[in-house]
């Protein structure tokens, strides 16, 4: 125990941070330099590598992967899932580090839309959308994507642990035209955006420290971010689901679903849970149909209500 919090501690001083950080930009740099096919299987290769090596996490999407489908799946089955995982986010990592080499009409040829419709119907309004994502398939391909077809997008989104990696993501979404909102530090940013008529990415897939309630996640109680519905009951904007889905190919397909029906009864309290319900119950369909593709090693899970 004394002997693990001992690695806890160097990993954590400000030398393993350098060291760490000038690893990750020379990574950065060889990622965008060879082709995409020798990108995509070196992180693929690198997820592998991690699935092996990596005991916390490994265990952690195991455990997760066991609770939502042990009824229904063999330990073989969710073992294949959780190697899965680790591989697939190696991959989709390889191409967000790749987003500044498919600016404009390039990321056509990585990305290709399915039921648009339903988001261009609801931008038509003129208020701006809601699009609600997850930690799933490749979500900075997606919001990329709208980019470079014109549509004008902020992104909130929980800053990264290490000051340097979050300055990299920050700065990539920026340069491909989503601009970044630090989640919970810029309420009227947020506002300011609404306002001015932008559309807003949320991914609300994750316990993080937001206010939320708790709702039916993979038959367990899970707390689910309330941001999203609060504003968009509070400024009549639509809510659309979208999800950037990698298939067998490699590219994506970035699907759009119908806007979310929002409840409104005259009781906020009421609304509210119904409302993140609502959400949550899409993304749990979405991630039954390609269990690979999201963040199982993420503590979903970690708080409960009391009792």
């Amino acid at each position: 125990m004394k002997t693990k919090k001992k690695k806890k501690r160097l990993m954590k001083r400000p030398g393993a941070r350098k060291i760490r950080f000038i690893l990750a930009l020379a990574l950065i740099r060889i990622m965008r330099i060879i082709p995409r096919s020798w990108a995509l299987s070196t992180g693929k290769n690198l997820g592998l590598l991690y699935y092996r090596i990596g005991n916390k996490y490994r265990n952690r999407a195991l455990s997760n992967l066991t609770m939502a489908f042990g009824n229904e799946k063999s330990e073989a089955e969710i073992r294949r899932i959780a190697q899965g995982v680790f591989a697939h986010f190696g991959e989709t990592a390889a191409d967000a580090i790749r987003i500044p080499l498919y600016a404009g009409e390039k990321i056509g040829a990585v990305v290709r839309p399915k039921n648009f419709h339903y988001a261009e119907k609801a931008l038509s309004g003129g208020r701006g959308v809601i699009f609600l994502t997850a930690h799933f398939g490749n979500w900075e391909l997606l919001g990329a994507w709208l980019a470079a077809k014109g549509y004008p997008i902020r992104v909130v989104g929980t800053p990264a642990g290490d000051p340097g990696f979050d300055r990299l993501i920050v700065e990539t979404r920026n340069q491909a035209g989503y601009y970044n909102i630090a989640r919970g530090k810029s309420p009227r940013e947020i506002i300011r955006a609404i306002r001015d008529g932008y559309s807003l990415g949320f991914l609300i897939d994750q316990d993080t420290d937001v206010k939320g309630v708790f709702v039916d996640f993979f038959g367990k109680k899970a707390h689910t971010a309330t941001g999203p519905v609060v504003l968009a009951s509070r400024y009549q904007i639509p809510v659309i689901p979208a999800f950037a889905r990698m298939k067998e190919d490699r590219t994506y397909e970035a699907e759009f679903f119908p806007p979310i029906s929002l409840a409104d009864t005259g009781n906020p309290e009421k609304d509210i849970l119904t409302n993140t319900q609502r959400c949550s119950d899409i993304y749990e369909t979405v991630i039954r149909r390609h269990p690979e593709q999201w963040a199982w090693m993420h503590k979903r899970w970690k708080k409960q209500p009391e009792g």
